[in-house]
């Protein structure tokens, strides 16, 4: 039996069965669905899509994997090669796992060891308020949203606060001492629930970590390959680590990366074996992986995603802006991303079903309705996306 992720398995409806995917369209027995979610965010290419397809076929007749542990291969070197190039700044060295909970693990792995192995001890973490940063335990104690993780009461070395820059001073203030890092979704917080805020939080954040000389580390799972309407968040405000998932391989294939720049890097360099980062996923840097991450990279510059996203935000605002219902809270708009926020979760109930019969596959959970759709997305799927959702409202 399977056991469903984020649901009560005795009173959960039974899920819609995939029978295939192409572009935006998923395929059931008596329906065709626009993907308004990229199936978790990662499906920015679409499903089925040749390059994609070829370029994981191609590597499986040569191999599928080979472990990192004194075994290397021309994927996993392409792709480091690649990001060190394609990245920011000086983010060059590439450490792989096979999920965005374990990426974000690794950094904060990274980041109390980057103290340790220089003789301090500094045990906390700063989180942002309604922060998400996966479902392991690590990334839950650092998350904020007990939606998620309600049956883990108590979190101790971390401190939250909100978005806010004179909350963010305070918090530096009060703890710079004990601070081995300050870990954000930069501008746009996902699951905890779409909440999107200024640069200028960011760039005060990069300020004080300098000051003292904390690590700045972004989780870009979500928001990495354009999602706010920017490459990389890191582009305008440059992290000491980057977490990158869902979209690097185009949901081909579960797999991450924590990027650290030289800085980082520099404090596990050493002759003292003790230094070393004692980390190791089975299928880390996975052949399959790379060649898939490498072919959607070359596919997102050459076909112009930033450009696509760019028209997907304008039809996005053209659409949703003042849409008002006595039941909507919010309406926000950043980049691929559109979110309704409700004042009454309630509100949503029957909503999945209600687009299901439209055409159209959403999620909504608690008190947002929102879409993360494929980049390739044409302008009527888009609109058809936005009818549905506004049609809920005006049915009464």
């Amino acid at each position: 039996m399977i056991w469903y992720p984020y649901e009560q398995m005795k009173t959960m409806r039974e899920p819609y069965k995939i029978l295939d995917a192409k572009g935006v369209y998923l395929y059931t027995k008596d329906q065709k669905l626009i993907d308004s979610v990229s199936s978790w965010w990662c499906m920015i290419h679409g499903y089925k899509h040749p390059e994609l397809t070829a370029a994981i076929k191609e590597q499986a007749d040569h191999f599928c994997h080979v472990m990192l542990g004194g075994l290397t291969h021309e994927p996993v070197q392409k792709l480091s090669d690649k990001l060190q190039e394609y990245l920011p700044g000086d983010l060059d060295y590439c450490f792989f796992s096979d999920s965005g909970s374990v990426a974000v693990e690794v950094s904060l792995k990274m980041a109390l060891q980057y103290n340790t192995n220089q003789g301090r001890k500094r045990p906390l973490v700063l989180a942002l308020e309604h922060a998400y940063h996966g479902d392991t335990f690590k990334a839950m104690e650092v998350g904020d949203d007990e939606d998620y993780h309600f049956a883990f009461e108590e979190k101790t070395g971390v401190v939250h606060i909100p978005t806010e820059i004179p909350a963010l001073e305070e918090a530096f203030e009060k703890y710079h001492d004990r601070l081995n890092c300050f870990i954000v979704e930069p501008l746009l917080q996902g699951a905890g629930g779409m909440r999107m805020y200024d640069i200028s939080f960011l760039k005060r954040a990069r300020e004080l970590c300098d000051q003292y000389d904390v690590l700045l580390i972004f989780d870009e799972v979500a928001t990495g390959f354009g999602r706010t309407g920017n490459r990389f968040v890191a582009d305008l405000v440059l992290p000491d680590i980057l977490v990158l998932g869902k979209a690097l391989t185009g949901g081909y294939i579960g797999h991450a990366v924590t990027v650290a720049n030289h800085k980082v890097f520099d404090a596990f360099y050493s002759d003292n074996d003790r230094h070393a980062l004692m980390h190791g996923p089975t299928f880390m840097g996975n052949a399959l992986a790379c060649a898939v991450a490498l072919k959607g990279i070359e596919i997102f510059e050459r076909e112009n995603y930033m450009g696509k996203i760019k028209h997907i935000e304008e039809i996005s605002h053209r659409e949703m802006d003042g849409f008002t219902d006595q039941r909507i809270k919010e309406v926000r708009v950043m980049g691929g991303c559109t979110c309704v926020e409700v004042y009454d979760g309630a509100t949503l109930e029957g909503f999945q079903q209600f687009a299901y019969e439209r055409g159209v596959f959403c999620r909504p959970f608690l008190k947002y309705m929102y879409s993360m759709v494929p980049y390739i997305i044409e302008e009527d799927e888009l609109v058809q996306i936005f009818d549905v959702m506004k049609e809920w409202f005006r049915r009464g």
